[in-house]
C-alpha cells in the first residue's frame, strides 16, 4: 500500500493551472525530489498533498484512506510537513519547539513524558543541536532554525514526510548531514518528498524525481529514467553540461 497517493490531481492558483491530472504514488522506501523553476507550484503541491489547500480536482489518499475524511490529528500522526520558512510567534526554547512534533501523538490534555522528551533530545542530536536545547529559538541563526524544524519533524516521526527546501540556509556539511538523515528514514521503510533547488543533491540522495513545469505538465519516475540532461534542460529552460563525478553524475550550467 502506498503511503500517500494522488489521483487525477489538478492544482490552480488564480487562473493559472500549475498541475493537471497528476497521478502519484509515494511508497515506503522511496526518496523523492520535487524539482522545478521558481513559481512552478512546488510549494502549492506540497500544501495540497498535506491537505492544507484545496485541489481544483482529483483525490488524495493517505495510507489508503481518503485524506479529506481524516482529521488533522489523524493526518499529523502519519504525515509530516516541513514548511519553507519557520514562524516563531511565541517565546520557546529549542527543546520545547522540537517537542511540538509529539503533540499529534498525545491524547487530550496529555503532557510529554520522559520518553517523549528523550525522542526530542535524540532528534536534536541528529541535527547537531544537542547543546542548544535551552536556547531561545529567537537567538538561532537561519540555518539553525532549519535544523530545528527538521528536528521537530523527526520527533513527530511520521511515516511520510513532505519537506519544502529542507536544506535552505544550510552550509555544505549541514546539507549533507540532513539529507543523509532523510535518506536513512527511507531505508527504514518510510517515505520522503522534498523540494530541492540543487539538481545534484537530488541526483545523489533521491530515488525518484517529480518535475513540475509550471504550466500543468509534469514528469515523474525513478531517478535513472527521469534525470536525463535534455529533460532537465527543458525543466529549467537553461543548457546543462553533464559530468561524471566520484559519486555519480553531475549537472552544471553550460
Amino acid at each position: 500500500m502506498s503511503l500517500l497517493e494522488a489521483r487525477g490531481l489538478d492544482i490552480e492558483v488564480g487562473s493559472r493551472c500549475l498541475c493537471r491530472g497528476l497521478d502519484l504514488r509515494l511508497e515506503p522506501g522511496q526518496c523523492w525530489a520535487l524539482l522545478g523553476r521558481n513559481g512552478a507550484g512546488k510549494t502549492s503541491l506540497l500544501h495540497t498533498l498535506a491537505g492544507l489547500r484545496p485541489a481544483r480536482g482529483g483525490e488524495i489518499s493517505l495510507d489508503g484512506r481518503p485524506l479529506a475524511r481524516l482529521g488533522r490529528r489523524q493526518i499529523a500522526r502519519r504525515l509530516g510537513l516541513m514548511f519553507q520558512d519557520s514562524a516563531d510567534p511565541f517565546p520557546a526554547s529549542v527543546l520545547e519547539t522540537a517537542l511540538l512534533g509529539r503533540h499529534p501523538h498525545l491524547g487530550g490534555w496529555g503532557r510529554e513524558d520522559a520518553e517523549q522528551v528523550e525522542l526530542a533530545r535524540r532528534a536534536l542530536t541528529q541535527v547537531g543541536l544537542e547543546a542548544f536545547e535551552q536556547r531561545p529559538v529567537a537567538s538561532l541563526s537561519g540555518g539553525e532554525r532549519r535544523r530545528l524544524a527538521l528536528a521537530s519533524l523527526l520527533t513527530q516521526d511520521p511515516r511520510m514526510a513532505l519537506l519544502d527546501e529542507p536544506v535552505n540556509h544550510l552550509d555544505l556539511p549541514q546539507q549533507q548531514r540532513q539529507l543523509h538523515l532523510l535518506r536513512a528514514r527511507c531505508e527504514q521503510g518510510k517515505g520522503v518528498l522534498m523540494v530541492l533547488h540543487d539538481v545534484n543533491l537530488a541526483l545523489r540522495f533521491c530515488t525518484h524525481l517529480l518535475l513540475l513545469y509550471g504550466d500543468g505538465r509534469h514528469d515523474q519516475g525513478p531517478l535513472e529514467q527521469v534525470a536525463g540532461r535534455e529533460r532537465l534542460e527543458r525543466l529549467y529552460g537553461h543548457p546543462l553540461v553533464e559530468l561524471q563525478g566520484p559519486r555519480g553524475r553531475l549537472m552544471v550550467p553550460a
